[in-house]
């Protein structure tokens, strides 16, 4: 009886597929749940979430959890809390959902997918490394301040130097304020943005139009001067 040499398999690569399985394991009990299905329908799922009572809180985590840090949205899940609970409620749902995403979205960045996704990040994102290196904290809780929860933001912090536990507590104190004023004022604001007639949205969507073109413009220009001052220091 011939014996099959046996084949170790490295324990990054045994964390790696386990990350894997459970990843794809969440997304399948999503879809058997019901869950993804939710999020075609707004009033469908403030209906729903409602009539669940605390199973409602658990379907809203599990969803923002699997599906933030892939693709969907994170600020329609902290815009809709406030519309279905109370604002209390709705910030500790919004904080817990949103480090819940940050965290996996993390970790699947460092653990899981790090050598494929560190040839696909920008490389603008490369000029906050300095920043990282000599104020880790004070830099993820601007990021995460000014950008939120975009899933390029946790893949490049989890392609970075940074801990784990300073990504943790940076992001909650970055989230902090934002996800406050969210819940606090979203049934107003989401009053607001009814009340707001069509053609003022067309005039503020034209307007940040203009401005951004006008900033590239003015970019461009500048570059264009620059180029040849570079052009005669070379020669």
């Amino acid at each position: 009886m011939v014996r099959l040499p046996s084949v170790r398999v490295p324990r990054a690569l045994r964390l790696r597929l386990a990350a894997i399985a459970g990843v794809a394991l969440m997304l399948g009990v999503a879809h058997q749940l019901g869950i993804l299905k939710l999020f075609v329908d707004p009033s469908a799922i403030a209906n729903l979430l409602r009539g669940l009572g605390g199973w409602g809180f658990v379907v809203f985590l599990v969803a923002y959890t699997v599906l933030q840090p892939f693709g969907f949205p994170g600020t329609l899940f902290v815009m809709a809390a406030p519309l279905i609970w109370p604002w209390p409620v709705a910030l500790a749902l919004s904080m817990t959902g949103t480090m819940a995403a940050s965290v996996v979205g993390f970790s699947f960045a460092r653990f899981v997918a790090r050598d494929w996704l560190e040839r696909r990040l920008p490389k603008r994102f490369h000029k906050y490394d300095e920043a990282l290196a000599a104020r880790a904290f004070t830099t993820v809780v601007i990021l995460r301040f000014i950008f939120w929860m975009p899933q390029m933001l946790h893949t490049f912090l989890g392609l970075s130097k940074v801990s784990f536990w300073t990504h943790f507590w940076g992001s909650l104190v970055g989230y902090a304020i934002p996800l406050f004023l969210l819940s606090y004022f979203g049934q107003a604001l989401f009053d607001l943005m009814n009340a707001t007639p069509p053609s003022v949205w067309v005039a503020l969507a034209l307007g940040t139009a203009l401005v951004a073109l006008a900033v590239w413009a003015v970019r461009r220009r500048r570059s264009g001067a620059e180029a040849p001052v570079v052009i005669d220091s070379l020669r």
